[in-house]
């Protein structure tokens, strides 16, 4: 289950986030929200 978290970014890194999530849109047919990047980046950053 998913829990709420604020959490601050500086803006270059939502930037890189941003653009990320822009590539995978247009890879996909369906939505991709910025939760699902941060998650997507954070699970790999801690492998």
């Amino acid at each position: 289950m998913a829990e709420r978290i604020t959490v601050m970014l500086n803006s270059e890194l939502v930037k890189k986030l941003r653009i990320l999530q822009a590539k995978k849109l247009k890879e996909s047919s369906s939505a991709v929200s910025f939760s699902r990047i941060v998650n997507e980046v954070l699970e790999k950053g801690l492998q």
